[in-house]
Formats: C-alpha cells, structure tokens, sequence
C-alpha cells in the first residue's frame, strides 16, 4: 500500500518546484502565506504530471490554518475538489487506525503485545517457520515481523467478486515468513492487515465497525470510513481516480482493499484527518473524544526498534520522520492512485494531511513532503569535509543493495532485480548511493551532502557491510545483494546469452540448406539447439508483449496473458534439458564438424541453461502466485 518504488528513491530531492522564499515557523500561522507555498509548489507539478486532483489541511495550536482542494473530484461533471468534503484513499496511513485500534484494546487487557499471534486467530494459523520465535503484535507495529512482502494479484483490486472475508484473505494470502521475527524492519503489509483481523476477533466487531464505533465516532470524523464500498451519502464525495491515456483523463474503478482493508482501506476528507492528528498531539483526546490514554500514546511514539541509536527508527507503527529539524511522526500512504502524507509535529503543535492523484500524484506527494517541513521548520546546514583516510576503506561499502521489503518465493520477486541501489565511492573520497552523493561522517555513518540525509550501514560480526538503512526509514532496509542476484552481472550474462541465442535462430533460417544435408545426429543436435534458442526467445518477447499489455492490472489481479505466458518458460527449460542431454551426445559421438563446432555448441547450451537458472532463481518457472 505504499509507493512501490522506494523511499530511498523518493526521498533524493525532488525540490525543483519549491519556491525560493524564507519562512520560518511563524509563518505557519498565516492561512495566505501557506496557500502561496502550496500553491507554487503543487500547481506546477500537478500541471507536469497530469494529478487532477488534490488536497491540503493544516493545522497548528488546535486551529485549522489552512484549507484547500485543488483540481477536480469529477472531472467529467466538473465538480470541484472540496477538502472538507472530498474523499481521498490515503492508503497505509490506514494502518495508524489499526495501531490505535490494537493499543485501545492492549488498553482493555484484550490483547499483549507480546503474545503470539496465534493466541488471536481462529480460523489458522501462522506457520511455524522459526520455532520457539512467534510472531508478536510487537513486530506487527513495528514492521519486523519476518515475513515476505507480497501483492501480484491481490493486494488492490477493482472487482468485488474478488472480494473475500478478511480471516479467509489473511489464510490464503499468508506469505513465507523468511527472517526471524523482530531482526529485520521490512513493510510488511499483511502483518497490519493480520492486526485488523485480531482486533474484529477480540472485540466481536468487524474491523471497520469497531474503528467507527471507537475512532470516527469519537472524534468526530464524520466524512471518513473503511467500509468498501463506501456508504451512501459519502460515496457521492469520493474523488474519482483517472488515467492520463490520448490526451484526456479516463476515469478508474473505486479501488477495493477489503482484502487487506486494515493496512490500506481507508476513505478520509483531509479535514477529518486533521481531527485524528489533533487528538495525537492532546494526549489522545480532541474536542471532548478520547480515542487513546496519554501514557499509551507517549509509549507508541518512542522508538521501537532501529538498527543504529544515530538514525531515526519506528515507534508503535508511527514512522518517526526525518524531514528538517523536527520530532515529526506520521504516516505515508500510495495506492494505485493516490499518494498521501499525514504528519504530526508535537514541538510546534502542527498537523498536516495531504493527498494527490493521478499519475503526478506521486513526484507532487514527495516534493511537498520533504519542502514544507524543511522550508518551515528548518534544517540545519552542514558542510562536511571527506576523511583524509576513507579511501583505504571506501570499498567495503561498494555493493548492490536490494530492499528486504520484496518477495522471495513468488513471480514477483522479480522486482528484487529491478529495484536494486548501487553503492560505490567516488573520486572525491564519497560514496555515491544511487545517484547521490555521501560523506562519511562517523564510522558507519554517512550524510547526503545536498540534503543531509543520514545513511546508517550495518556490519556483521567479521566487520563485512551487510546492509544499510536511511534515516527514518527503517521498514525499508536494504541488504548488500550476493553474486548470484547481482544486477549487472546478471543483465550482462543475460545480453550475451540472448545474443548466443539469436545467433542461433538467425543462422537457422539463413543455413537451411546446409542444415538438410547433414547427417542425422547431426541434424538432431542442431535441431535441439535451434528450438531451445527459439524457445527463450519466444518467452522473453511473449513475457514483454505481456507486461506491456496488462501489467497495470497485474496488482489486482491474475490476467489470463500472464499464466499463458507462463508456460513458455517452462517449455523452454524443457528444451534446454534436451539441449543438455544433446551436448553430451555431441562431445561423445564426435558429432558436427570438429572441435570447434562441439564448443560453440556447447555454449548455446550453456546460454540456454543460464536462462533456464534465470527463471529458477526469480521464481518465473511455474506458477508461483496466489
């Protein structure tokens, strides 16, 4: 439920559209001060990239400052966004209301945080992957629980036949649990999703209906539900989400999360956030409601868990930002559609809640995001010189990196290659994280020199990097990548091997004579070089053809493109083993025209076989999904 690309990513300074302008805390007081900052900074953005609508709500002391709705909640019937009436989806800041929820009822007695999970379920239970180590709501809220991320086909979807009871989803949906419990912070979905369901199964309620009852009900939230679809009376204020396609806006179904409703399923005017985010300032009370006792409040806002004292960690599910010098904590959300923030600011008393759409919706979030706290509440400059001595231990840092917050058993752990981060120190005694630069500033521990991001890398016992985390950011930690899942080793042993194998298929077609006049074991082996090559092929283009075609839908659900184009990598592999059993004949019968000719064969053969690994290794061969 968060942006798929990473935060790492996100956060690397988009600030080309921020005003050049001073402010200072002061001015967040002043409503024509705030609409002028916002207004430079998302009109042109929303412009760019096509975000049709928008909307902003701050709040500082307990008053509502500012206010504004921008672009269209109904393009076609022109119907204006309304931040006090206009519903956007802001995705997993949902899952603060589940935290809630669970404290409420930790409150109660109901429910320990240190209890295993399956004291609360009913219906199944958690794979014991890690015995005498379960999983506790402890690690739910602070997204350690060990599990896998997962969402191909399921996680949003658009169809309500799809639609199954939660306690069925979080039994079907249950993914490998791949570390062991409160060691690694990776996002974790369905651990949140899995909080919701104990939360309806202590209290007797249904997840949306407790959160009304306990939540809305108490603070007033009156424009804000879980329930999908929505309500009659506020389904009437949803804001349509479009696609950019020829030119125009096409409008997209109303976004289903019922399936994992607790980690994303949420429906909210921005205002109404605003109401939750005063109640967290107040010690768990806004206008009267209470939805929280302050010393439970104070416990979730203390770090939980981190990998490094130097940098920012989690509390009890709220994200402790590292935007300017603040103690601001929150939430982000990303939907398919919509991309939000809600952060809450106890020094200077301040709530802000925002969310855009569209396919700028995402580039217009993260700018604001990271503009409005550093341009109003600051950030100390720092100008850090290298070490005269980092370059004698730069290299131990140099690396691939891939986030633990991905798939490793399923089809989708594909993106585990795509999404890498390269790490490498330059010649100004730096390291280049992606494409920003970083300073070391103690051991371990590295600054961004244009935005002074904090980068905190971790060591095992031998003193060899494993890993590093950015500054707030500890659901997204990054793991130093080994040989076999190395990017650019692997997409260079992929170009030559799909050289190898075009070659093949192109000198079949051009030598067709020369192929028919060769003996028969000659022709079988060349015959089983040919198909294998064109096999790969086939799969490889069939596999982007396929993506190209429905891989917008590929989140909701399985399209039957997909599982055709799944078998041909397993038809290829097949013809790859023949291959091999070909090579062997080929070296022991002296077959084809020499020396040479058997070696060149037996690199098509090799080629052929490190496809085949290929889909092996990233889960491709079979059909492993949900």
């Amino acid at each position: 439920m968060n942006n798929t690309r990473s935060f790492f990513l996100a956060l690397a300074g988009l600030l080309t559209a921020v005003p050049s302008m001073a402010f200072d805390a002061e001015d967040l007081r002043n409503p024509k001060v705030i609409e002028a900052f916002v207004d430079g900074v998302v009109k042109p953005l929303m412009a760019e990239g096509h975000s049709p609508s928008g909307s902003f709500a701050l709040m500082k002391d307990g008053n509502l400052i500012f206010a504004k709705g921008y672009g269209w909640q109904n393009v076609e019937e022109r119907i204006p966004v309304d931040p006090y009436k206009s519903l956007f989806r802001p995705g997993s800041i949902s899952k603060l209301f589940t935290w809630v929820s669970v404290m409420q009822l930790v409150e109660q007695g109901e429910l320990d945080l240190d209890a295993d999970l399956n004291t609360y379920l009913e219906n199944f239970q958690i794979e014991d992957s890690f015995p005498g180590q379960p999983i506790t709501l402890r690690h739910c809220l602070t997204h350690t629980p060990g599990f896998e991320d997962g969402a191909l086909g399921y996680l949003i979807i658009e169809d309500q036949s799809g639609v199954i009871p939660l306690a069925d989803a979080m039994a079907k949906y249950q993914p490998k649990r791949v570390n062991p419990p409160g060691t690694i912070g990776a996002y974790s979905n369905y651990c949140t999703a899995l909080s919701g369901l104990i939360v309806a199964n202590v209290s007797g309620l249904s997840f949306e209906d407790y959160v009304y009852r306990n939540i809305f009900q108490r603070l007033g939230m009156r424009s804000s539900s879980f329930s999908e679809p929505l309500p009659e009376g506020l389904d009437q204020n949803m804001t349509v989400a479009y696609k950019y396609e020829a030119g125009k806006y096409v409008s997209r179904p109303f976004e289903l999360v019922a399936n994992f409703l607790p980690a994303g399923g949420l429906s909210a005017t921005m205002t109404d956030m605003l109401k939750f985010g005063g109640a967290l300032l107040n010690g768990g009370e806004f206008n009267g409601g209470r939805i929280l006792q302050p010393e439970t409040l104070e416990d979730m806002k203390r770090i939980h868990f981190t990998y490094d004292d130097r940098v920012k960690g989690i509390g009890l599910g709220f994200l402790q930002y590292p935007y300017g010098d603040t103690d601001t904590f929150g939430h982000d959300g990303g939907t398919t559609a919509f991309f939000s923030h809600f952060g809450v600011t106890p020094s200077e008393n301040l709530v802000i809640a925002f969310s855009f759409s569209g396919p700028g919706g995402g580039k217009t979030y993260a700018t604001l995001t990271r503009a409005i706290y550093e341009e109003f509440l600051g950030k100390e400059p720092h100008h850090d010189e290298p070490p005269a001595d980092f370059a004698g231990r730069a290299a131990k840092y140099a690396g691939t990196y891939i986030t633990w917050r991905r798939s490793f058993t399923k089809l989708e752990s594909l993106l585990g290659l795509l999404g890498q981060l390269e790490v490498a120190p330059n010649a100004d005694d730096e390291l280049m994280i992606g494409e920003s630069r970083y300073v070391e500033i103690e051991k371990n521990l590295f600054r961004n020199i244009e935005n002074g991001d904090l980068v905190a890398f971790q060591e095992d016992d031998q003193g060899s990097i494993v890993g590093f985390v950015q500054d707030g950011w500890p659901i997204q930690s990054m793991y130093k990548a080994g040989t076999l899942a190395n990017r650019n080793l692997t997409f260079i042993l992929l170009g030559i091997s799909a050289v190898v194998l075009l070659a093949v298929v192109l000198r079949g077609f051009y030598q067709r004579d020369k192929f028919k006049a060769m003996q028969p074991a000659d022709r079988g082996a060349t015959r089983a070089a040919f198909w294998a090559a064109a096999g790969h092929l086939f799969a490889w283009v069939f596999g982007a053809i396929t993506i190209i075609s429905v891989g917008d839908q590929l989140m909701s659900r399985i399209p039957t493109m997909l599982t055709i184009w799944l078998i041909f990598p397993i038809v290829a592999t097949l013809l790859s083993l023949y291959l091999l059993y070909q090579t062997v004949n080929v070296w022991r019968g002296a077959l084809l025209t020499g020396v040479f000719a058997r070696v060149r064969y037996s690199i098509v053969a090799v080629a052929a076989l490190f496809m085949a690994w290929f889909y092996y290794f990233w889960n491709i061969l079979g059909f492993n999904y949900y």
